[in-house]
């Protein structure tokens, strides 16, 4: 054992009863809909006082793998998770990572782009006409005039997704999430000040003219360019700031 390891916190037992049990439900042993044993028999099975399996529980609830449900008939139980939720947990995570975390502009540019275009194969082969009309009604809000600059970023958002949700797939428009909801804003958030609207809401027009075409590397060769272009904006973005700071 390292010495790092000997320094080391041990997990509290609420915790290791949590993570037993999570990795029960992960595991298929506890099954969806299934009600777990009572406070009284858990903590019987644990060999611990009844307030560290209520512990446990609370970690597992704040993880949304169990739900309480009152009376006669409740206790707790393995909780099913719609894609809905999902997605809300995923975006709310990625959201904090992308505040809290020391994540470059560039790196944030860089997984977007990569994401993005692993998509693209498949919603050039699946879009279906909903997909292009939901894509054109974000590019007339983008072209008015009259849109305000955080309407136009929540647009951008929205049309990235529509482009997401062509490839009819849930498990990648699930694993997109974090960066259609979370990077996607941040980077509209650096460079909203300095982007040219109209030129954004061309190339809009033609990548949706190449994704209605089924040309996936048209489409790829298109987010490339607006990936560069996002890149040269917030690199000018962080040498106002810099040049800011060194303002006397």
């Amino acid at each position: 054992m390292t010495r790092h390891e000997e320094s080391k916190p041990r997990p509290s037992a609420g915790h290791q009863i949590a993570e037993a049990i999570r990795e029960s439900i992960l595991a298929g042993k506890l099954v969806v809909d299934e009600r777990l044993p009572g406070e009284q028999e858990l903590a019987a099975r644990f060999g611990v006082s009844r307030p560290t399996v209520r512990e446990a529980l609370k970690r597992l609830a704040a993880q949304n793998l169990i739900r309480t449900r009152r009376g006669a008939t409740g206790g707790n139980f393995v909780n099913r998770i719609s894609w809905s939720e999902a997605h809300e947990q995923l975006v709310t995570t990625a959201t904090l990572l992308m505040t809290m975390a020391p994540v470059s502009p560039d790196t944030v540019a860089e997984a977007r782009l990569t994401l993005l275009t692993a998509c693209v194969p498949l919603a050039a082969e699946r879009r279906q006409p909903r997909h292009l009309e939901a894509m054109q009604a974000e590019i007339t809000v983008q072209r008015d005039p009259a849109t305000s600059d955080e309407e136009f970023c929540a647009s951008d958002v929205r049309y990235h997704r529509a482009l997401v949700e062509a490839a009819d797939n849930p498990l990648l428009s699930f694993q997109m999430a974090g960066v259609i909801e979370a990077i996607q804003p941040l980077l509209n958030m650096i460079t909203y000040r300095s982007r040219d609207r109209a030129g954004i809401a061309t190339r809009h027009e033609r990548l949706r003219a190449l994704l209605e075409a089924r040309d996936a590397d048209g489409v790829i060769g298109e987010l490339r360019e607006l990936s560069d272009y996002t890149a040269r904006l917030v690199r000018e973005a962080q040498e106002i700031r810099a040049a800011g700071r060194r303002v006397p």
